[in-house]
């Protein structure tokens, strides 16, 4: 479904990406992992098209994406932080993205899931963070998007709707979606990925499954084995 392959940018003199090759598949939880600066970021804003490379392809359905727009049509896109305007309601948000896609939507069971009936009619400016952050969930979910991208997702979450986001995510994989998932919380990342890449100062130190880096590290859970990579890193 997504395939990179010698991927390089640079900002001024850091560089951020430094000769990135990943193929991403259909029907699976891609986790992109990295400490703060590793490059993750601009990983994702380059396969959202937000960020050209230096040099490089980014290919969807084995078509470069590079200076293309239609094919974001075919992303849903999750950001940290659920930035709307303060003022509309969060029926007026689910509306908008309604109008800007313009196709089928499958809001209700999400928005019944997550208990948001009664928070429809609220301004987005009076909502709870978590609150904010289940908005978030419906609007990457709403629409049959073939690639879906999650960063940070269980930021505020409360233990129940993590649980449910878990659901969403697994029931969606079994559509054969591609997900790609960014997040700085280990047991969520362990529970529903099937393949890890993690990236240290713009290049990839991990690519495989939770097994696989379990096995190489001689760790029991991803947590310590990405703590043993990065003290090794650092002796």
């Amino acid at each position: 479904m997504i395939d990179i392959r010698n991927f390089y940018k640079s900002f001024g003199k850091l560089k951020v990406l430094d000769g990135i090759n990943i193929a991403i598949d259909s029907g699976a939880v891609f986790a992109i992992l990295g400490p703060n600066g590793s490059g993750k970021t601009t990983l994702l804003k380059s396969i959202l098209g937000m960020v050209i490379p230096d040099s490089g392809v980014i290919r969807i359905e084995k078509k470069s994406i590079i200076r293309e727009w239609k094919y974001r049509n075919k992303i849903s896109y999750m950001p940290q932080v659920a930035n709307f305007p303060p003022n509309l309601k969060v029926r007026e948000i689910i509306k908008i993205f309604k109008i800007f896609r313009s196709e089928i939507s499958f809001e209700d069971d999400l928005i019944k899931s997550f208990n948001l009936e009664s928070s429809l009619e609220k301004k987005f400016s009076t909502l709870s963070g978590g609150t904010k952050q289940k908005v978030n969930i419906v609007l990457a979910f709403m629409f049959d998007s073939p690639i879906i991208i999650l960063d940070e997702p269980t930021t505020g979450l409360d233990p129940l709707s993590l649980i449910k986001l878990k659901k969403v995510i697994n029931d969606y994989k079994d559509l054969n979606k591609t997900i790609l998932v960014s997040s700085h919380i280990m047991g969520f990342v362990e529970e529903i990925s099937d393949r890890i890449v993690f990236l240290l100062d713009g290049k990839i130190e991990f690519n495989g499954t939770v097994d696989q880096i379990k096995k190489n590290t001689k760790k029991n859970n991803l947590e310590k084995s990405i703590a043993h990579i990065l003290n090794n890193k650092n002796d």
